[in-house]
């Protein structure tokens, strides 16, 4: 009887091993791949303003990803420090969040080939007159809460007091008001920023960038199928120039901004 009771455990494990591990499969059979995204953060997730649905240059690498795999996607807003906790606990399928590569990520989570890449920098208001990062030592810094860009702050500007919010709207509205001295986030977000601040409170983006980044698409980690499929839509969305189209579209006519990278594996 024992046994036949550890045969049927074993039986059990390998079974769910198989079930969790086959996750490629389980989206197929259920019709729909859920992303993940900021849902803040323009222009790779934010409402498009008239049918308030989730848009942007992340929502359009996931829509590649579900039309490849012939289901429908769904779009689901996460915050910055639940990015990787609603991957792992499978509340998400992947997450295309502007989520930087780390080692420390990595080891959490599978990261992608990179689909983007930037500079984290700094803005402060025109009218307080710093020149660069380090001119903000001692002073109070906004960033998301558990980004890249928060690590960066501390680890560039001495003696920082990082103030940190749970999205990108809420620190533009901390440098807006004053509460802090200067902002750290992406920047295409500081461009976006600075053309909006012109009529209110003008913004100097500060040379140099803090760091450069890459980001991949989010996924769970022993998913073999998974990672292998995704990174080779992503590479045909390459070889194709479809990739560099979506980043024309949110990026390059509407900010000016020139696609310096192409989509490569990301070296940790």
């Amino acid at each position: 009887m024992r046994k036949l009771s550890l045969t049927a455990l074993a039986a059990a494990a390998l079974f769910c091993a198989h079930a969790q591990a086959d996750q490629l499969a389980d989206i197929k059979q259920r019709g729909t791949l859920v992303c993940g995204t900021l849902g803040t953060a323009e222009p790779f997730s934010f409402p498009n303003p008239q049918t308030r649905e989730i848009q942007g240059y992340d929502v359009d690498f996931c829509a590649a990803i579900a039309k490849s795999l012939g289901v429908k996607l769904e779009v689901k807003s996460i915050s910055v420090p639940a990015r990787i906790p609603e991957l792992t606990q499978a509340r998400v399928d992947i997450v295309a969040a502007n989520l930087g590569y780390t080692p420390e990520r990595a080891e959490q989570i599978t990261f992608s080939d990179g689909y983007y890449a930037t500079g984290t920098k700094v803005a402060t208001r025109r009218a307080d007159k710093f020149k660069t990062p380090t001119d903000l030592a001692g002073k109070r810094v906004a960033a998301g809460k558990g980004s890249t860009s928060e690590a960066a702050t501390r680890r560039v500007i001495p003696n920082v007091e990082v103030v940190t919010f749970q999205d990108t709207p809420a620190v533009y509205l901390a440098l807006q008001q004053g509460k802090v001295d200067g902002a750290s986030v992406s920047e295409l977000v500081l461009v976006k920023w600075k053309r909006e601040s012109e009529a209110t409170t003008p913004l100097e983006i500060l040379e140099p960038a803090l760091m450069t980044e890459t980001w991949g698409i989010g996924m769970r980690k022993n998913e073999a199928a998974m990672i292998k499929h995704v990174n080779g839509v992503l590479q045909q969305l390459e070889k194709s120039g479809e990739a560099a189209k979506i980043f024309d579209k949110w990026l390059g006519t509407p900010y000016q901004m020139k696609r310096d990278f192409k989509i490569l594996p990301i070296k940790g």
